[in-house]
């Protein structure tokens, strides 16, 4: 590799870097406001948790649109677009005066965001070479696996102590130096004009992801077994089931499930919803745990995340150096059974554990992380061909954002049902008729003094139980990160390389 393509390719990353960390980082950073929107909108949670939810579901619709649009105009202008829409869309948000004006503005802003990931990573893919991909999404791992660790706190602190529009207003230069920068500095690449748009294809995943992550994010309010849940979840599935067969058929397909006959690339998708699930189990869980159930403030909570960000940030690079040296297997293997161990302490929460041995492991699931999502990843993208790197990636990212919003739904589910259940447990172990309680009443001289210690005793029975629950959605987080260990293994070094060329010389 030329030194002048090599020095390209590493100002190609540190603007794609600044793009990605923008537009991952806007997905956990609202979190933490939205109770102030509450109250500065007037919203009820309904209402108000769209804000989240309609970014989420905008972003899967315009993810897997990518591949196509990045083929026919270019990744560059792709990009660039994607960039002026977030930014855009991030200041019409600073400024929402309602709950309607903010739910739009991050729709628009979710449209950017969801096209800057994928666009950003296939550009990765076109211009690094495969001996030093390795190297290279380790540093853009930095931004794309730091950024939703990094957003509780940042937002935590920017909502105590400055003004909360500025979650939003602060991605308001950052757009423009990014923008101005992709513009200056990189290069176009190959368009392919004749390229065919699949309507079809479009309209049915539009509908289907939709549907599906629409229902997954409201299934525990409305209730599972709801006829509204019941009709997402029939369309969603009829929807999907028409995309993949549509998909098969076409000549040209927005997104190419025939790349799934690649067995390494699908691997590393399974791999990669596994960790995804792993990496959301504890981000999701932990605020609840130490906001509603110990009172820490939501910036306490938030840096809980923070340490942990460190970690996988400075593991990143170091990991994909490991890969391009000795391949992914080990290194997958590993930082998986970490990120598993590290899961499962976390699952022996109690009432009183010290928020430093909590910090100590989220560190080492960070290390565990910053081990295993990278080399993964770099594995499966490094058997496709550039001509089909974009797709690819839009593939990629599709299955991300659905791990995300299944493992957030499976583990809210266990939560709530386990909640449940440890309440109805500990209720049946605790009797007011005991001589213990009645004597505890008793040397109590007031009315309002024995009202207030039975509210005592049901306060932390309730707390007990909802530990409990969390812990409980900790260990099946466990067990889901533990089902990739064995398939790392299955990861093959130099398959993989004699794949890739010599699909790259046909």
């Amino acid at each position: 590799m030329e030194k002048h393509e090599e020095r390209y390719m590493w100002v190609a990353l540190a603007v794609v870097i600044v793009g990605t960390f923008m537009s991952v980082l806007d997905s956990s950073i609202v979190n933490v406001a939205v109770p102030k929107m509450m109250t500065v909108f007037g919203a009820s949670t309904d209402k108000i948790q769209w804000v989240v939810t309609g970014y989420m579901l905008v972003m899967s619709i315009v993810i897997p649109l990518t591949g196509y649009l990045g083929d026919r105009f270019g990744l560059k202008k792709i990009y660039v677009i994607a960039l002026i829409t977030f930014t855009v869309g991030s200041t019409l948000c600073g400024f929402a005066g309602s709950t309607e004006t903010m739910i739009a503005a991050r729709v628009l802003q979710g449209i950017g965001g969801g096209m800057i990931m994928p666009v950003g990573m296939a550009m990765i893919y076109m211009i690094v070479p495969l001996e030093k991909r390795g190297v290279a999404l380790g540093v853009w791992g930095v931004a794309a696996m730091a950024a939703p660790a990094i957003g509780p706190p940042l937002s935590g602190y920017i909502v105590q102590n400055l003004d909360w529009r500025l979650i939003f207003n602060i991605n308001i230069p950052i757009g423009i130096i990014g923008t101005t920068l992709a513009i200056l500095l990189l290069k176009e690449t190959k368009i392919v004009k004749d390229k065919k748009f699949d309507f079809l294809g479009a309209l049915t995943s539009a509908v289907g992801l939709f549907t599906f992550l629409l229902a997954l994010s409201e299934g525990n309010s409305k209730g599972w077994s709801s006829i509204y849940e019941i009709v997402l979840f029939f369309i969603a599935s009829i929807s999907l089931l028409s995309f993949v067969f549509i998909e098969l058929a076409v000549e040209d397909p927005l997104l190419d499930l025939r790349v799934l006959k690649n067995t390494a690339f699908s691997l590393s998708l399974v791999i990669s919803a596994i960790t995804t699930i792993g990496m959301y189990g504890a981000l999701f869980l932990l605020p609840i745990y130490m906001q509603n159930i110990r009172g820490y403030s939501p910036m306490q909570a938030g840096m809980l995340s923070l340490p942990m960000a460190i970690v996988t940030g400075i593991m990143m690079p170091i990991s994909g150096s490991l890969f391009d040296k000795f391949g992914a297997k080990w290194l997958t293997a590993i930082g998986i059974s970490i990120l598993a161990g590290a899961s499962y302490l976390l699952s022996k929460l109690t009432l009183d554990t010290s928020y430093t041995v909590i910090i100590m492991i989220m560190m080492v699931r960070g290390l565990g992380m910053g081990m295993s999502m990278m080399p993964a990843q770099a594995a499966g993208m490094n058997s496709i061909p550039k001509n089909q790197s974009s797709k690819a990636t839009a593939l990629s990212n599709t299955v991300r954002q659905l791990s995300g919003s299944i493992g957030i739904a499976i583990l809210t589910t266990v939560l709530q049902h386990r909640q449940v259940f440890h309440t109805a447990r500990l209720s049946e172990s605790i009797s007011l008729t005991s001589p213990a309680v009645v004597a505890a009443q008793n040397a109590l001289s007031s009315l309002a003094a024995k009202s207030g210690f039975l509210m005592q005793i049901y306060s932390q029975l309730v707390k007990k139980a909802a530990v409990e629950g969390i812990n409980d959605a900790l260990l099946v987080s466990t067990f889901i990160c533990l089902a990739g260990v064995p398939l790392a293994f299955f990861i093959n070094r130099s398959n993989i390389k004699n794949k890739v060329q010599e699909t790259n010389e046909l």
